[in-house]
């Protein structure tokens, strides 16, 4: 590490009770940040860890995805919601980049049984927010959003490149998730 902070924020949406998931969240969340940092190429960005809901995920994620892609028609983002709001049904976190920089990692609590769970997807997380820090990833990313929303188009040759990319980042992802053993020993990736 180059001496540069990450700025971490762990938080939770619309969640009543899980005070001491939070708790559990914040520690593992501070460690795994610096095991992806060291085994993964890129700099950490600035991250914001949101535990929700199926239905929170949805919600924050969506908000987060218009916000960056910018100038998103109220008809779209309402269509994107409900393609999100069926999506997280099956989905245990996401990771967006933010209009800002950083990236917003939104964590389904209800797909995590334990800790070794949880954990896993933290670390793969994390390590689609370190991509996001590498040279053109993040603007690839948004301009894959402002696509998928109908804000700017893609030829064919840079949806079918950036397809490609997504595919390789998510392996690089779930080759990365052994770590998690480092986090909470009884994780088996």
């Amino acid at each position: 590490m180059n001496g540069d902070v990450v700025k971490l924020t762990v938080s939770t949406h619309k969640l009543l009770g899980y005070r001491a998931t939070l708790r559990t969240a914040k520690r593992l969340a501070e460690e795994a940040v610096r095991i992806v940092e060291r085994a993964v190429p890129g700099r950490m960005p600035d991250v914001q860890i949101v535990l929700t809901s199926e239905r929170g995920m949805a919600e924050v994620a969506t908000a987060a995805e218009v916000e960056a892609a910018g100038n998103v028609e109220k008809r779209v983002q309402a269509r994107a919601l409900r393609a999100a709001n069926r999506l997280a049904r099956d989905t245990a976190g996401r990771t967006v980049p933010l209009a800002g920089g950083g990236a917003l990692v939104v964590i389904n609590v209800d797909q995590h049984p334990n800790e070794a769970a949880f954990a896993i997807t933290l670390v793969h997380e994390l390590v689609h927010a370190m991509q996001l820090s590498r040279k053109g990833v993040s603007e690839r990313v948004v301009s894959g959003l402002r696509h998928d929303l109908g804000v700017e188009r893609l030829s064919r040759r840079q949806s079918r490149e950036h397809d490609r990319c997504l595919k390789q980042e998510e392996n690089e992802a779930y080759g990365a998730e052994y770590l998690a053993r480092r986090l909470v020993p009884s994780a088996a990736a």
